[in-house]
């Protein structure tokens, strides 16, 4: 049984829409939404690169761990 509480779409320190900065490489990405990662249920953000347009899946631990910064709600 998955100790994760189930996710909600704006349930981070993130929000949908909120522009991020990655501190280490200094790219910008858009958050889509908080969702659950299917196999264990961890919460994870679906997040967009600004710069490419692909999108991306992050665990939320990792996402809010200091290595992105917010730049705008």
């Amino acid at each position: 049984m998955s100790t994760h509480k189930m996710a909600t779409p704006d349930g981070g320190l993130f929000k949908p829409g909120s522009t991020l900065r990655h501190v280490k490489t200094g790219g910008f990405y858009k958050v889509v939404l908080l969702a659950n990662i299917e196999a264990s249920l961890e919460p994870a953000y679906v997040y967009e690169s600004m710069q490419s347009h692909d999108f991306w899946i992050r665990p939320q631990l990792e996402m809010e761990d200091g290595r992105f910064e917010i730049i705008s709600e």
